[in-house]
């Protein structure tokens, strides 16, 4: 039995890189890459601090409080603040847990909020939509110099119409109603014009051409085919009202004069001015402001992605 030598001919195989190898070279990260992520990290945890260093104040008691101010968990861990934000704890309970023993009505504080913030959301973005679509579509003298002294209005500081907002609503005897904290916002604003605008003007035309030749009128088709294109846009304008009528405090502490009005935002006032003398009760503060908050950071949380999508999207039409 021979055997065969190898040919002097034949190349000898050579160590090459693997691909696993070079892909693990082209995926470690840059300096610049890794400084990024660290910037990034610290900012959430800035952004973030704030919310837990609440939460842990809402579960501490008032009595423990002062001596674990540095104590990053809760102080004797109780949810007392919770009962005394919610009216739940009766004078005697609220008073031995450092609250002030006043009722607070957070069922009313809260609906009066959601019947706001709904009638602003829905009134606005109804009547936004249909200026923003004769805006966009429809050809008529002195558009563009009308839509551009609109957008002026977007210059104009809220402060400057406090003031002209309060005597209307005054003059209109809608103080101290739930309509007169809705009203100035209830119509539309010229930031929600501005945004349905920017998408309505990157429709075809020629689907609106196509519903003309099926027999559908201007109203028919912005109700049937514009609007549900631009549910993204909508939605999102949707959400964004609402978070800012929701958290509005300026206007219906001007309006608002009693309970039957008073919003949630107002609550915590009320709640802060009825802390005892000797300390404030920072527990159910804590607790009242984060029961404030929860609904619209949930909703934000919801639709975080679709908010920034349609933001970026409405941009570049």
């Amino acid at each position: 039995m021979t055997t065969t030598a190898p040919s002097p001919t034949t190349p000898h195989p050579t160590a090459t890189p693997t691909a696993d190898a070079a892909g693990r070279r082209r995926r470690r990260p840059s300096t610049g890459r890794i400084l990024g992520w660290v910037v990034l990290v610290l900012v959430m945890i800035a952004t973030l601090f704030p919310f837990y260093w609440m939460l842990r104040t809402a579960l501490s008691t008032n009595a423990a409080l002062p001596g674990a101010a540095a104590d990053p968990l809760p102080a004797g861990l109780g949810v007392e603040g919770f009962r005394r934000a919610l009216g739940l704890a009766t004078p005697e309970e609220s008073l031995a847990d450092g609250g002030s023993g006043a009722a607070l009505d957070f069922p009313r504080y809260l609906l009066n909020s959601v019947v706001v913030a709904t009638l602003v959301t829905v009134c606005q973005i109804f009547f936004s939509a249909m200026a923003a679509y004769a805006f966009a579509r429809l050809r008529w003298p002195g558009r563009d110099v009308v839509y551009g002294v609109f957008l002026a209005g977007l210059m104009v500081p809220v402060i400057f119409t406090l003031l002209p907002n309060f005597l209307l609503i005054r003059d209109l005897g809608l103080l101290d109603t739930l309509p007169g904290i809705a009203l100035p916002t209830m119509i539309m604003t010229p930031f929600a014009v501005f945004f349905l605008r920017q998408f309505f003007a990157g429709i075809s035309f020629e689907i609106e051409e196509a519903a003309k030749l099926d027999g559908a009128g201007r109203l028919r088709t912005f109700f049937t085919i514009i609007l549900p294109m631009a549910s993204p846009a909508v939605a999102t304008l949707a959400i964004l009202t609402y978070m800012t009528a929701w958290n509005d405090y300026l206007w219906p502490l001007l309006v608002s004069q009693s309970d039957q009005s008073r919003v949630l935002t107002l609550a915590l006032g009320v709640f802060r001015a009825q802390a005892p003398q000797s300390a404030p009760d920072w527990a159910g503060l804590m607790a009242a402001t984060l029961l404030a908050a929860l609904p619209m950071l949930l909703l934000f949380l919801a639709f975080a992605r679709r908010i920034v999508n349609s933001i970026g999207f409405t941009g570049i039409k």
